[in-house]
This record gives C-alpha cells, sequence and structure tokens, in this order.
C-alpha cells in the first residue's frame, strides 16, 4: 500500500464519495516520503481526517514534475 501522492489522491477522492463505506488505509505523504511528487503534500489532521482540496478545474494538487526528472534513472518512449 505504498503510494505516491498521485495513487493517495485517487484513494483520497474515492474515500470520499457518498456511499463509500469502507475507505483504503490512506495516511500523510510525510510518513513514507521526504519530499512526495505532488503539491501540497497530504496531510492528516490531529482528528484523522484529510481535507479534500480543490483548485481552478482540477483536484488542488499539481504533480511535481521537475522532481521525478530528477529521481529517474531510466526512460523509454514506446510508440505504435
Amino acid at each position: 500500500m505504498l503510494e505516491s501522492g498521485v495513487g493517495r489522491l485517487h484513494n483520497v477522492a474515492l474515500s470520499s464519495l457518498e456511499n463509500f463505506s469502507l475507505p483504503g488505509d490512506v495516511s500523510a505523504s510525510k510518513r513514507y516520503w521526504a519530499e512526495d511528487i505532488v503539491h501540497p503534500a497530504v496531510e492528516v489532521s490531529a482528528d484523522g481526517q484529510i481535507t479534500q482540496r480543490s483548485g481552478l478545474g482540477g483536484p488542488g494538487y499539481y504533480v511535481k514534475e521537475d522532481l521525478i526528472e530528477r529521481l529517474t534513472v531510466r526512460s523509454q518512449v514506446f510508440s505504435a
């Protein structure tokens, strides 16, 4: 269940659905990562809740593409 912020944000969105009664284990970014690949980092409040953010036309988070590029060891492009 080790996920980057991208997977974590999908879990937060699913967990917030009206009839979703058994959410997955969603924790703060800092529990597993010194720096997550999303900004801002996912945080859990003192009472164990995650506030769902929203922004201009999106989820209120963005992927740190520069961090992904710095951490990438190898990449390959496939085309049809």
